[in-house]
This record gives structure tokens, sequence and C-alpha cells, in this order.
């Protein structure tokens, strides 16, 4: 199949890069923009408490206004706020209102306490303004940041000579605050990105036209990619996370340059024997091409088990990485063998180095010793693994997404003063609704559920309940200890909070707690489900295809076993350099999917490169010591080299700013490396020369077999 593959690809190049070309433009042209969503409660299911919580505000208190914005006014010589200046706050809330009126998503400001009084901390050095949230407004959405930029353009006129200065956080300016921040890393990690590709390639095969092969073809498959995604989200009415555009660069760059490596070490190999470009094109596609299939569809197929998520985060990025790894795949079987046929020679210029069968010194000095002596290189790699495995234990789940923008914005700084001069929980006040089952709500029984709540662990304050316009609902205000998506208010909430409002709920009505650390919560207990349900049913998809690959009911076990020790060392390798040297409470939640997504996927890819190779040399009829040695000596450079470059991919997501994508950015690019240079260059083979002829049974994939054909050699 392959060869005539490269028959094909390689008797018709221009007409494969022509409709490549037309096929992009047809996609960019037609293709709606790709939607992202930084609200973490539209990836939450229906049936979750939080979720019914805001739908029965929405219904009962449509009036209420929603906190989008927190204004921070104090002094520029941090004094305490005189009542001149007071009254300067109150005259700028008052000239904001009319302005943000003509805008979509932010309306009024208010100024002043529940009590009427001006809203001034203790100490008496800041004063808050609030900026509510308008109707039928999420707060997420691109216009709402536009506006948030505009309220602290309007700020900076309002405050221009007078001794104050004015900052904002919430919601909205924290999104705002995010989204500059992500499209500064976007830069930054598609720069670093691309410099470390190309300067990689140049190391490698010393070619320029290698060098920008991966950059233009990448480009290609990125502008398809994109649209097709962004048709996907449109028919199936999805939205990912805001991270999804960073993460694309790397997973287009990074495994494409990976699997173009692939083809390109067996093409390089047939030129050295003589072939034509053609016939090498040919050589290169049998012999990789069911490499780069077979793993592109485990990687594939990891991604699409996200569709088992309950959260619509991981529904939706799942299918966008399965459609980028599907188009990358097709253009390295397609439009790579397509160019590569027209280049020829021209491909390696100006170096001559490929006319020359490299010696692989350093690989066939490890092949021979992992040949010689299987059981050590087994024990010593697996005993690596399993000790970093154990500190994945300890891993501990993370929700606080303030604490990944970057320190020196406006809205971080701003937060802080906030939270030192407030209650942490008054910048966004948890709603707790008591909805009646049948008829109104008796609102005798309304101070001794306030008495219940203040008495929960965690309550700074509740403020007294508003009853909707039906009488069927009340709403009672709740101002937490601590700032509404820390950890800690998300144990507060899921525990003693909502335990004390389910029980003191009066009969014949329901308690619902809802608010951001309530969706925290929530997305939580999900996690959990999903871990139950999404790991197995990709390892067991992924064992499959496998099975399939290598006629074998024996390797792909401990092939998976493998991967799975190397998906626990490196969380737990996350876990010693963040929690325990660095002392953080704990990671983001969302890191073991991440480090499943593509470590367990991508150490995959690995492992089928190191035993199709292993199996085509036992087939040359070596026995399976030998064929482990030779499959590290020929198989060593290519993993080796696509490791060390998606790992550098990975790295450059820790150039983004913030401590999501640094430590996103540590733990790929440590599980890529454990993934190539443990698992999948001594582990696997190490094991496979073990277990000997009975790693294939029943299939006997390894039997000698009949030659397959050279390329021709030309005179």
């Amino acid at each position: 199949m392959f060869k005539a593959l490269g028959r094909l690809m390689s008797s018709r190049p221009w007409f494969v890069i022509a409709a490549w070309v037309v096929v992009a433009a047809a996609v960019v042209l037609t293709a709606p923009g790709l939607k992202t969503t930084t609200d973490q409660s539209e990836f939450l299911p229906s049936h979750y408490e939080s979720i019914k919580a805001m739908e029965a505000q929405s219904d009962h208190f449509p009036e209420a206004m929603t906190p989008a914005a927190i204004i921070v006014f104090d002094r520029e010589d941090g004094g305490k706020l005189t009542d001149d200046d007071v009254a300067e706050v109150t005259r700028i809330g008052e000239e904001l209102g009319p302005r943000l009126a003509q805008r979509t998503f932010l309306q009024q400001v208010i100024t002043v306490s529940a009590t009427g009084d001006p809203n001034v901390s203790r100490d008496g050095t800041l004063m808050l303004g609030i900026v509510g949230l308008a109707d039928g407004a999420s707060g997420y959405d691109v216009a709402a940041f536009d506006d948030a930029k505009e309220l602290r353009k309007d700020l900076a006129g309002l405050v221009d000579g007078t001794d104050l200065r004015a900052e904002t956080t919430g919601n909205v300016p924290q999104g705002l605050d995010s989204q500059e921040s992500g499209d500064q890393a976007l830069a930054i990690v598609g720069i670093a990105t691309i410099v470390l590709i190309v300067l990689l390639l140049a190391l490698i095969f010393r070619s320029v036209i290698i060098c920008l092969m991966p950059i233009v073809v990448v480009g290609i498959v990125s502008a398809v990619a994109t649209g097709l995604i962004g048709f996907a989200n449109e028919v199936f009415g999805l939205k990912a996370d805001s991270s999804i555009q960073v993460i694309l660069v790397v997973v287009l760059y990074g495994i494409g340059t990976d699997y173009i490596l692939f083809f390109l070490f067996r093409y390089r190999e047939s030129m050295r024997h003589g072939s034509d470009s053609r016939r090498a094109v040919v050589y290169a596609l049998e012999r990789a091409g069911e490499a780069i299939t077979s793993a592109g569809g485990a990687v594939i197929v990891a991604f699409l088990a996200m569709l088992l998520s309950s959260l619509s985060i991981f529904r939706a990025i799942g299918p966008a990485l399965a459609i980028a790894v599907g188009v990358t795949m097709i253009a390295v079987l397609t439009l790579v063998p397509a160019v590569v046929t027209l280049l020829g020679r021209a491909l390696f210029w100006p170096s001559k180095n490929w006319l020359r069968e490299p010696e692989a010194a350093r690989f066939a000095k490890v092949g021979r010793n992992l040949g010689r002596r299987p059981g050590v290189f087994a024990a010593v790699s697996g005993l690596l693994m399993a000790v970093l495995a154990i500190f994945a234990l300890g891993f501990n789940p993370s929700f606080d997404f303030n604490s990944s923008l970057p320190k020196d914005v406006e809205s971080t700084k701003a937060l802080n003063k906030f939270q030192d001069h407030f209650a942490a929980g008054a910048a966004e006040p948890t709603p707790v609704l008591l909805v009646s089952d049948d008829g109104p709500l008796d609102e005798k029984a309304f101070p001794g559920f306030q008495k219940a709540l203040e008495a929960a662990e965690g309550v700074s304050q509740v403020y007294p309940g508003q009853i909707s316009e039906d009488g069927a609902a009340a709403q009672f205000m709740v101002v937490l200890d601590h700032d509404p998506v820390s950890d800690a208010a998300l144990e507060d909430v899921k525990g003693p909070i909502r335990s004390a409002a389910h029980a003191a709920a009066p009969d014949g009505t329901d308690a619902l707690v809802g608010g951001t650390a309530s969706v925290f919560a929530d997305m939580q207990k999900a996690l959990a489900r999903d871990y139950s349900i999404v790991f197995p049913a990709a390892g067991l998809i992924i064992l499959l295809i496998l099975a399939a690959l290598l006629r074998s009911l024996v390797a792909p076990w401990y092939l998976m076993a493998a991967v799975g020790l190397g998906f626990a060392a490196t969380l737990g390798a996350t876990v010693i350099v963040f929690q325990h040297v660095q002392g953080e409470a704990g990671l983001i939640f969302m890191l073991p999917i991440y480090i499943y997504l593509f470590v367990t996927a991508l150490g995959t890819d690995y492992n089928i490169l190191m035993i199709a190779r292993l199996r085509e040399e036992a087939r040359e009829g070596r026995e399976p010591r030998d064929a482990a040695a030779e499959a590290v000596k020929h198989a060593g450079p290519t993993i080796a080299a696509a490791g060390v470059i998606l790992a550098g991919t990975f790295a450059s997501l820790m150039l983004a700013g913030n401590s999501l994508m640094v430590s996103m950015g540590f733990a790929l690019s440590v599980g890529i490396g454990i993934a190539a240079f443990v698992m999948a260059m001594f582990f696997t083979p190490a094991l496979t020369a073990l277990i000997g002829h009975a790693a294939w049974w029943p299939g006997h994939g390894d039997e000698k077999a009949p030659p397959v054909e050279e390329p021709a050699t030309t005179s």
C-alpha cells in the first residue's frame, strides 16, 4: 500500500502540490474563526450544582448585577484617602456610567457598599468601584475584553490631574490580561519553536532547504487544520480553552517535524545506496509510511478519546488536536514526498555529508551493550521511571487560574491591593439560592438559613436574602474568606458551605451554591470521572492499534505498560520540581490531561518507530538480542533527533511568562525526553530482547520474510 502511495506521489508531484495549495486557499477563505473561551462554567454539563444555580439565578433574578470588574482607587503617594479624594472617586463613577451605557458588555459603576457608605477599606487607603455586567453578556467574549480596554483608557483620562490612580481587576480585566498574555505567548512560542527547529535541523542535515521545509509545510498544514477545526467547532457548537492556539503551534511544528524526520532519514538512507529521487521516495514511504500512519493513528485516537470527557474544554480540544495531527500526517505522506521528489539531491544543499554513511558509533555501542545485557538496561530504565512515578501520588490539583497570570499585569497588581485591604471574597460574592419546589417561599425561614451560612467555615459575611418577584426563590450573597478562584475557596464551598446550605434548606426548597468556586468544585468532580473513563478507553484503542500493527498479542501489553509508566514518571518529575523544590501548593488541574494527550500519545509514536525497526531487523534473520542492538543503532538517531526537537518545542512554552504554561512546558518537554531517551531507546528494546520470539506471539512477526525489493542503484 505505501509503496503504491510512494509511486503515486512521486509520479505526479506538481499535481499533489497544486491540490494542497487549492485546498489550503479554499479552507482559509471559507472557514469561520477559531472560537475560544475563558469561561470555565461553559465547560460543565447542566446537571452540576453550580450550573443549576446559574440557571436559577438567571430565571429568578434576571435584573441582578453580576460583577464584571473592580476598580481599585488609591492615592499615588500611598497615603489615606481624603474627603476630596472620595468625592473625586464618586465623580469618576458618575461620569463612567453614561460611557459604559454606550457599550455592550459593561454597565453602571457602584462606589458605595450595601449600607450606602463609600466603599473604602478600613485603613482608609483604598476605595472600590464595582462595574456590572450587562444583561445577557457572559463577560468572556473578545468584545467584553475590548470594553475593559476602553474602561482603562477612560479611567486614565478621568484620574489625570488628580492625586489618584485607578487600576482594574475582576473577571473581565483578568480575561483581557489573559488574552493579551496569550497573544504575547503565542508570538514568543512561535518564534522560539521555529528558531529551535531550524537550528536543530541545521545541525542534523546541514541543509538550508531541509531547515525551511517544516516551516513551509507546517504553515500550509496550520492554515488547513485551523480552518477545519473552525468548521468542526461551528458544526458541533464547541469552544476550546483559550490556550488552544499556543498549543496548536507547538503540536503542528513539533509533530510535523517529527514525522518529516521519520520520512527523511529513510529517504536519505535510500539515496546513499544510489537511488534516484523517485525511487528513494517510494522506498522511504514503504519503510516509514506504516510507522508514521500507525503513530499518527495512535495519537489521533488518544486525542479523540477526549470526546468521552464530561468537560467541554476537553471535548473541544481533543478533536481539534486530532484534526491537526490528521492533517499533518496526510501532508507528510503526500505533500512532503511530492516536494522531495522535485528537489532530489538539491534537498541536501549545500551539504555533501548525506552521501556518506554515518558510523553512528555511539548508538551502535549502546545497541551492542543493550543486546548483551538487556536485563540490566530494562531494570535501570524501568527503575528510574518507577522512582519518579512514586512522586506522582503527591500531585495536588490547583484550580487557581489567577496564579497563572503574569505578576506584572494590571489585574494581578490591582487584585493584590484589593486582597490586602478587603475580604478576599468581596471581589465576587458567592450566590446561594433557595428555590421552592412548589409555591412561594416563607420569608420567616430566611434568618435561620442566613445564620447557618454565617456559621459555615470559610464564610466572612452573608448579606440578607433577596426574594424574587415571583416569590419562588431567594438569593443570599456570601462573602468568602478566600479569593473565589483560589483552591482554599474551592475546598470551603465544596465542603462546609454546601453542606451547611443543603442541611439548612427549609422543607420544600432546594439550596444551590453558585459562583466561581462552586464551578471549580464541580470541575474537580467531573475530572475524577473523566480520569476513570477516558484514560482506559484510549489505552484500549491504542492497544488494538498496536496489536494490528505488530500482529502480536504480547508486545502491545508491555508497550502500553511502558507508556503508562512514562506518564506517571513525567507527572512525578513535575511534582518534584514545582511542589517540592519550588514549594508551590499545587499544579494546574489540567496538567495530567495534557501529559496524557502528548506524552502518552507521542511516547507511543517513539515506541512504534523503535519496535517497527526491531521487527524489520528480526525479519532479516537476526536473533532477538541482535535485532534489538541493530534497532537501537539505526532507529536511535531518528528517535533522538525527533525527541530533542519535540522536547525543545514544548520547552518553548516555558517562555510564555505564566505559571500554567511554565509547568506545562516543563512537564511536556521532560515527558518527551523520558519517552524518547529512556522508554523507547532503552526500556522497550531491552524488554523485547528479553522476551524474545514470544513477544511476537501469535503472529510471529519477527520471522524472516522474503526480501523487500531494494531501490535500484544507478551506475
